[in-house]
């Protein structure tokens, strides 16, 4: 089992910027995927960023350019830096996980979410 526990969300006004962590514990295997999702009221929830194991990339294109993942993979936490926020970034953040044992990807796991509001 993995839990993952996200922090960082908040209040910002348009244009602001807010930095989300999270922090990974359990069985987390070395080799495994990490990436944001998040959620708007009456809204489908959406995939925003991922990052392998070994550092690879790939964002949505609603926050390509504003928003950027990384992570440490000695702490096992991954971060979202989002610049630029508009109010259309408002929702719940999710982190999500998935790790591989040598033989299988395990199923997803997810954190309890963080609220981002972008609001004048």
């Amino acid at each position: 089992q993995v839990q993952l526990v996200e922090s960082g969300g908040g209040l910002v006004q348009p244009g602001g910027s807010l930095r989300l962590s999270c922090v990974a514990s359990g069985s987390m295997f070395s080799i495994n995927v990490m990436g944001w999702y998040r959620q708007a009221p009456g809204k489908q929830r959406e995939w925003v960023a991922a990052i392998t194991y070994g550092g690879s990339t790939n964002y949505a294109d609603s926050v390509k350019g504003r928003f950027t993942i990384s992570r440490d993979n000695a702490k096992n936490t991954v971060n979202l830096q989002m610049n630029s926020l508009k109010p259309e970034d408002t929702a719940v953040y999710y982190c999500n996980t998935r790790t591989y044992d040598g033989r299988n990807w395990s199923h997803d796991y997810w954190g309890q979410g963080t609220q981002v509001t972008v609001s004048s």
